[in-house]
């Protein structure tokens, strides 16, 4: 499992709605499974953040 990208349950292969991350070194890589070439990186504390505002809803207009 080690250094594989993740993806929710929540994703669908079929339409391409993938966000996927994985864990590399001390950083945390997104990507979007139909443009796996773009890659962001970022600090596991940092994505905490957003994923606790996600929880919270405060990404929710958005969408």
């Amino acid at each position: 499992m080690a250094n594989q990208w993740l993806k929710s349950s929540f994703s669908t292969d079929s339409e391409g709605n993938c966000i996927e991350l994985k864990r590399v070194g001390d950083s945390v890589h997104l990507r979007e499974s139909d443009a796996p070439d773009t890659i962001v990186e970022t600090t596991p504390e940092k994505l905490l953040a957003f994923l606790k505002g996600a929880k919270a809803g405060e990404f929710d207009h958005l969408i």
